[in-house]
């Protein structure tokens, strides 16, 4: 079983106009609503690869029941999510007939101590049961900057592999907790490492703690630093449409490759062609198949394996 761990959950919803403005009323041409949280998305998309996926965090409120009713209709994903006292947020998202997407992020709901405790208690039960865990996304107000961190040490000391993907100082404090994976994308990585140079920054990520680091570069694919070596990975070509959720497929891309035993740099061709394909759709949590299925075999990885 594969654990995702998405702290502060959301209700993405979506908006499509044909032009955004600002200062203007906009007619919605189609509205979507899913569970959103990049924890939700990333187990989305493993469930529709063939993946068991149970999925964990907070959850509360009206929207809290809307994701959990969208759960209960999403085949091979367990819910395992806290019920909290405070509301569950929402993030919107408006699409244009470009591409472009703007996005609006509520902060979430406020958690107690107990709850962070409790939560704390679950997830270790949880662990017992995985192959593998990641934690994912913002922490919301109330979790201690250094949740991750400890979440990280106790995935550890039970031999759990544990990839983190978040920013800022909850990154900060995780990576020094030594997880096996930590996957930034250029911006939370220079926030990181105060370089902007790629491959600088993924070599002082390793060094301040990560065991392997992957970053994302959009469309120009992934860049990975790990232990045996060091790759880079580049998408055939470059495809408009909406980039919501592509960093969350190359998660679960990282994570399917390491659950079925694929070397780094199919690992990285899986994570690659899933992001792209990704943007084809229109929500977070979705890939187009058709299209991975063609990238996957066409994704360009160069790089050299470490010497022992």
């Amino acid at each position: 079983m594969i654990l995702t761990v998405t702290l502060n959950t959301a209700l993405d919803i979506t908006y499509r106009v044909r032009d955004l403005r600002p200062h203007a009323t906009h007619r919605v041409t189609d509205v979507t609503e899913r569970p959103g949280g990049k924890g939700l998305n990333v187990a989305r998309v493993l469930a529709a690869l063939g993946h068991e996926v149970t999925v964990t965090g907070f959850v509360g409120g009206a929207t809290g029941w809307a994701v959990q009713d969208h759960l209960t209709h999403t085949p091979g994903v367990v819910d395992a999510l806290m019920p909290v006292e405070g509301a569950t947020r929402r993030t919107v998202a408006v699409a244009d007939a470009s591409g472009d997407t703007t996005q609006l992020n509520e902060p979430g709901p406020h958690i107690t101590p107990a709850e962070w405790s409790a939560f704390q208690e679950t997830y270790v039960d949880l662990l017992r049961s995985a192959s593998v865990v990641a934690l994912c996304g913002s922490l919301p107000p109330g979790v201690p900057v250094g949740a991750y961190a400890g979440l990280v040490r106790t995935a550890r000391t039970l031999s759990v592999p544990v990839l983190l993907d978040t920013s800022g100082e909850p990154l900060r404090r995780g990576v020094a907790a030594r997880p096996d994976l930590v996957k930034p994308n250029t911006d939370e990585l220079a926030e990181l490492t105060g370089s902007h140079e790629p491959s600088r920054a993924t070599r002082d990520a390793r060094r301040r703690g990560a065991q392997a680091v992957v970053a994302s570069l959009g469309p120009d694919g992934l860049l990975a630093h790990t232990p045996e070596g060091h790759w880079r990975a580049t998408p055939p070509r470059r495809l408009r449409g909406n980039p919501t959720g592509a960093g969350d497929s190359a998660v679960a891309g990282l994570l399917s490759g390491l659950v079925d035993r694929l070397s780094w740099p199919d690992r990285l061709a899986r994570a690659t062609a899933l992001s792209a394909a990704t943007v084809l759709t229109p929500v977070a949590g979705e890939f187009d198949r058709q299209a991975y299925e063609e990238l996957v075999g066409q994704v360009a990885v160069t790089g050299e394996v470490t010497a022992a």
